[in-house]
């Protein structure tokens, strides 16, 4: 090479590396690991007003769904979905008995979603969520978005338990 491409190379300017993929960017096509299962994110549902995002996760045929909301710290919740039926979300009650396990209403919001991949609802919109929680840590939520409603029962990942292993 000779001096003078040499001496060009160095004042050129140059792409900057490509940012680290975060829990918090993920999408379809990525893998991460939650508390020592490796799963593929399959799909996602953001709601950028409250900085959440719940990521749909497949490890084989097991589908399971990682809550993401990003507050003074990140908090992770991971569930898996459950029977049950709801008559309407007028009639969504504080209180919920399961299994001999009570569950306390702890919050309840909307918010506008948008969807990529294989989410439990496959259009974006408003969407209405009530989230639970038993005196043993026990979690348990609610979503009801078109005329439908999906239940999950669940419980807190530590943050160290979470982790992305490849992007996309």
């Amino acid at each position: 090479m000779s001096l003078m491409k040499r001496i060009q190379n160095i004042f050129a300017k140059h792409e900057p590396p490509a940012p680290e993929k975060s829990i918090l960017t993920v999408g379809p096509g990525d893998v991460v690991d939650v508390s020592l299962v490796t799963y593929q994110v399959i799909g996602k549902a953001s709601n950028a007003s409250r900085k959440a995002t719940m990521l749909t996760l497949q490890d084989g045929t097991t589908i399971r769904y990682l809550y993401i909301e990003e507050r003074e710290k990140i908090v992770y919740q991971l569930y898996s979905v459950i029977d049950g039926r709801l008559d309407s979300i007028d009639e969504v009650p504080t209180t919920i008995e399961m299994d001999d396990v009570t569950y306390h209403l702890e919050e309840q919001y909307n918010g506008a979603v948008q969807t990529v991949g294989k989410a439990p609802f496959h259009t974006s919109g408003e969407q209405y969520i009530w989230q639970f929680q038993s005196d043993q840590r026990q979690l348990l939520r609610i979503e009801w978005q078109d005329g439908r409603f999906m239940l999950y029962e669940g419980e807190s990942v530590l943050p160290a338990d979470v982790q992305v292993l490849r992007g996309t």
